[in-house]
């Protein structure tokens, strides 16, 4: 973390000291259970606690100063040392803004380089995030990396990843979620990133942000707000995000699984030449569902890179991730990263984030993934053909919830999701809660029924049926938003008790983030 004083953090914040000057917090947490020796702790007040409740607490547990909305005294009526704001969120944010600042300015001294990269896009984040940030540790770069903890993507998550970095930083990896628009710029104006990604545009959080279109407003905030010098990589094979591509001043490098030249490429609508197109070709699934594919990367004079062409073998599960390594791979291209160390990590990395295509190989034979991190339409319809792809010859079973957020179309979504399920002809379907049932109403009417199609209305009511009725081969897919909870089930079904105990999520104090921070943000 860049050491501030006391007196430095009031002075960014336009705070109001209430503590010694000289202090100097070592980190930053929001979270009193996280505080340690030298800690700064933040509080402001939230949907399910006030933070400034647990300021003693953090105290006990070591923090030296803490960011407040208002002053908090202990028991004996003296104050915590602390800094006082008005909106201790936007405080962060500023305070991590000049944390960025002052490790540009300082690698810039020194002759080292410093690269941010910010990623946003409707499904993916997560994912092309860790794929990327293996790509730069692996390269051995002058200096580290670092990437967001989990899916820390939000207004309180993103400073708290600008507070891992240091000046011995080399590549700041950022992932950006928003509910609203203007919320990308918010970020990027905050970390300034040299290199956006735009993975894609879906119709999850249509609700809260007026329409899909208005979701592609937002993500393009993100290229808007590059420098001229800087590069946005846009998936070409969504037509929202490849129309990005008028709106940023910075060099646009595209990304695509289709083949140049076909009435499918999008390189000549969209004015992307095809020298700045990264592109996959012989796309296939291997037998146990991993992407393998020729990759090509451009020539880029500007890093004295000649185009290259390079064999990837994933170990992703799903052909949907396919997106997800291409961005990665066109990031790091533009990073300056060679070719070849970029296709030797995307082949050597697995998942690094939980819940997301995870897969558990139980010992009666049973195979469990659990994608039920988060979901929307897009992201639904690619697990279940991934599912129906890998249980050629099993027995398959989808456990769905609902897809939450998704406005005035979420009945719509649900009863596509319903009809998918049985013409992929997926052996049994489990739907839990009320808030999905119209996807089991779709899949009933569309001619599963009997044992096929099973409404349970809990968690537990599904894990019973699970228990009494998993056979050893079936092959069972766990999927919903994550508000619904059904990532727990999985890990129930998944895994022994003891390690369904030692969950790593919790809620954070005076806040509605948790260690997913950010995860209902698109």
């Amino acid at each position: 973390m860049i050491a501030f004083t006391a007196a430095e953090i009031a002075d960014i914040t336009n705070g109001r000291l209430a503590a010694e000057p000289g202090i100097t917090p070592a980190s930053v947490v929001t979270d009193s259970r996280e505080a340690t020796a030298g800690s700064l702790y933040v509080a402001k007040p939230g949907e399910n606690a006030d933070g400034h409740d647990f300021v003693g607490a953090a105290f006990d547990r070591g923090a030296v100063l803490a960011l407040v909305e208002r002053e908090v005294a202990d028991a004996a009526g003296t104050g915590y040392p602390a800094v006082v704001v008005e909106d201790a969120v936007l405080a962060m944010g500023a305070l991590a803004a000049e944390a960025v600042r002052r490790i540009r300015a300082s690698r810039a001294a020194a002759g080292a380089a410093f690269t941010v990269v910010g990623i946003t896009g409707s499904a993916g984040k997560t994912t092309t995030k860790d794929l990327l940030a293996g790509i730069f540790t692996a390269a051995g770069a002058d200096g580290a990396t670092v990437a967001p903890q989990g899916s820390y993507n939000g207004e309180i998550g993103v400073p708290l990843t600008v507070f891992k970095a240091d000046f011995d930083t080399r590549y700041l990896v950022i992932e950006m979620g928003a509910t609203g628009i203007g919320h990308i710029q918010y970020l990027a104006d905050m970390v300034r990133p040299e290199i956006g990604v735009v993975l894609g545009v879906g119709s999850a959080h249509a609700g809260e942000f007026g329409g899909v279109d208005n979701i592609a407003v937002a993500k393009g905030e993100l290229v808007e707000a590059l420098p001229a010098g800087g590069t946005a990589v846009l998936n070409l094979d969504d037509s929202r995000v490849a129309a990005m591509a008028t709106r940023s001043r910075a060099r646009v490098l595209g990304f695509t699984s289709r083949a140049a030249g076909t009435d499918q490429d999008n390189t000549i609508q969209t004015g992307v030449a095809q020298a700045d197109v990264v592109r996959a070709a012989d796309v296939e699934l291997n037998a146990d569902g991993h992407p393998e594919f020729e990759l090509y990367l451009p020539a880029d004079v500007t890093a004295q890179q000649e185009a290259t062409r390079h064999h990837v073998a994933a170990k992703l599960i799903g052909a949907h991730h396919m997106a997800n390594l291409l961005a990665a791979a066109a990031a790091a291209h533009a990073a300056g990263i060679p070719g070849a160390q970029i296709a030797a990590s995307l082949s050597a990395q697995t998942a690094a984030s939980r819940w997301r295509m995870e897969r558990t190989e139980r010992p009666d034979g049973v195979t469990v993934i659990n994608d039920a991190y988060n979901a929307n339409p897009e992201s639904m319809r690619a697990a279940l053909r991934t599912l129906a792809e890998l249980g050629q010859g099993r027995r398959t079973w989808a456990v769905l919830g609902a897809m939450l957020e998704l406005g005035p179309d979420s009945i719509r979504e649900h009863m596509a999701v319903g009809t998918q399920v049985v013409r992929l002809n997926i052996s049994r379907l489990v739907v839990v809660g009320r808030e999905a049932r119209s996807l089991y109403v779709s899949a009933v009417n569309e001619g599963s029924w009997g044992d096929e199609c099973v409404f349970a209305e809990t968690a537990d009511e599904a894990y019973d049926l699970l228990q009494a009725e998993l056979q050893p081969g079936d092959l069972v897919l766990f999927k919903s938003s994550n508000g619904i909870g059904l990532r727990h089930l999985g890990d129930r079904i998944a895994l022994p008790p003891r390690a369904t105990q030692d969950s790593p999520e919790r809620p954070a104090e005076g806040t509605a983030a948790t260690a997913n921070e950010g995860s209902a943000q698109l």
